[in-house]
C-alpha cells in the first residue's frame, strides 16, 4: 500500500472506546512527583542501554580511513594531451595542449573489518578519489574479503593476481610515480574509477561493465606469497566482443633475509583480450630501507585489433640515500615494441623525506624521444 493512501485509513483502535485521559501531575502531588522521578530514571536507564548497546557494536568492528593528497607540476614535450579540432576542418581550428599543467590527487580508501570469535575477519573496502580534470569525485566499487590463517579471498572489485606481483612498478619514480620500465600491456586490476568501459553490441554505446566481478585469493606465510584471480568482464551475459574473455592470473614471490625479493607473474586473456597473455619476472637487491637495485622483465602481450605487440620490457632501477631524508632513484628500459622512435627510455628522480609527507621530483624520457618531468609534495594518512 502507498503512503498516499495509507495517510485515509482509519485505524481500527480508534473505533474503541476512549480512556480517561490522567491529567499531568501538579508541583504539589506527590504520588505525581514519585511517578515523574520513575519516569525519568527509567528513560535515563533505556538511554545509557541504548548508548552501550551502539557503542559496543562500534568497538566489535574496525572502520579506518587511509590514503595520499599530491599536488605538482607536470611537463609533456609536445602537449600533455593530443590537440583537439575546435571548428571541423576550417583553418584555425586545431587547438594544442599546454606542455604544463598543474595535477593533483586525493585518496581516501574506507576498510571497515570485523573479528569472530574464531579468529575469521571480514572486512571490505571502498575507495573515493578525485583527480585533476576529472568531472567529479569517483567512488570505486567496493569489495569484500574474509580472512583466515594467511589465506585471503577478495570478492567483487577485487585485486588481481598479476597487477599485486611484487616489483611489477618498483621502477616507478616522481611525485606520480612513473615510469616508462612498467608493463605497457592491458590487463585488470583494482579499478579506481569505476568498471572498466565496453561499447554496447547493440547500439554502440559505451557501458560499464556492471556485472564485473573479480575474485582473488592470497596466501601468505614464512617470506612467501601467492596469488591467484579470475575476473568474469560479464557474469551475467556472455557478449560477443573482443574484450569478454575471463582473465586468468597468477603471482607469487619470496623475500629472504629483508633482503632479496624474487618475483613473477602470468595473466592469461589480459584485460578480457583472447590471447593477450603476459609474464612477468623481477628479481632486486636491498642493501637497507632506502637503497636498493633491481631487474625487470616483461612480455607485453599484444594490441587489441593489432597483429603488432607491445614487445618485450626489460628494465634496471635502483635508488640510493645519499643523505639523511634524501634519496635519488633512477632507471634504464628497453622495450622491442615495433611503433617505438626509440628503443630506450631512461630517467632520474629525487625524493626528500618531510616526515608524514615528501618533495619529489623526476625527468624522464620515452620511447617517443620526448621529455617529461614533474615536481611536486605528497602526503599520507
Amino acid at each position: 500500500m502507498g503512503k498516499e493512501n495509507s495517510r485515509r485509513v482509519i485505524p481500527l483502535h480508534h473505533n474503541r472506546e476512549r480512556v480517561k485521559q490522567i491529567a499531568y501531575p501538579g508541583r504539589d502531588s506527590w504520588l505525581g512527583q514519585q511517578r515523574d522521578k520513575r519516569e525519568h530514571t527509567m528513560k535515563k536507564a533505556l538511554i545509557a542501554s541504548t548508548a552501550l548497546v551502539l557503542t559496543a557494536g562500534i568497538a566489535a568492528a574496525d572502520v579506518t580511513i587511509s590514503g595520499y593528497g599530491r599536488t605538482g607540476v607536470l611537463y609533456q614535450e609536445g602537449g600533455v594531451r593530443g590537440p583537439i579540432d575546435t571548428n571541423g576542418d576550417a583553418p584555425g581550428g586545431l587547438v594544442d595542449a599546454s606542455d604544463a599543467i598543474v595535477q593533483s590527487r586525493l585518496r581516501m580508501n574506507i576498510d571497515a573489518t570485523t573479528s569472530t570469535d574464531q579468529g575469521v575477519d571480514f572486512g571490505g573496502r571502498i575507495r573515493i578519489q578525485w583527480d585533476q580534470g576529472d568531472d567529479e569525485t569517483t567512488v570505486a566499487p567496493g569489495y569484500v574479503y574474509v580472512t583466515a590463517s594467511g589465506l585471503t579471498v577478495e570478492i567483487g572489485n577485487s585485486n588481481t593476481a598479476y597487477d599485486s606481483a611484487a616489483l611489477l612498478y618498483n621502477s616507478e619514480i616522481g611525485v606520480y610515480s612513473r615510469s616508462f620500465g612498467n608493463s605497457r600491456g592491458d590487463f585488470f586490476a583494482y579499478n579506481t574509477d569505476g568498471y572498466p568501459t565496453l561499447a554496447n553490441v547493440v547500439d554502440g554505446a559505451i557501458d560499464r561493465r556492471s556485472d564485473y566481478m573479480g575474485v582473488m585469493v592470497k596466501y601468505a606465510v614464512a617470506g612467501v606469497n601467492l596469488r591467484a584471480s579470475v575476473i568474469d568482464p560479464d557474469q551475467v551475459y556472455d557478449l560477443p566482443t573482443d574484450t569478454s574473455e575471463k582473465e586468468y592470473s597468477v603471482s607469487a614471490d619470496y623475500v629472504w633475509n629483508d633482503s632479496v625479493t624474487l618475483s613473477a607473474a602470468y595473466v592469461k586473456n589480459g584485460a578480457g583480450i583472447d590471447d593477450n597473455d603476459q609474464y612477468f619476472v623481477g628479481a632486486e637487491y636491498a642493501f637497507n630501507d632506502k637503497t636498493d637495485i633491481g631487474l625487470l622483465y616483461i612480455d607485453n602481450g599484444e594490441v587489441l585489433g593489432d597483429d603488432s605487440d607491445l614487445g618485450k620490457t626489460i628494465t634496471l632501477y635502483g635508488s640510493y640515500e645519499v643523505a639523511p631524508l634524501t634519496t635519488i632513484n633512477g632507471y634504464v628500459a628497453n622495450n622491442s615494441a615495433d611503433s617505438n622512435e626509440s628503443d630506450n627510455a631512461f630517467g632520474i628522480g629525487g625524493a626528500y623525506d618531510l616526515g608524514g609527507a615528501m618533495l619529489a621530483g623526476s625527468v624522464q624520457r620515452g620511447y617517443d624521444e620526448n621529455i617529461t618531468a614533474d615536481m611536486g609534495v605528497q602526503f599520507n594518512f
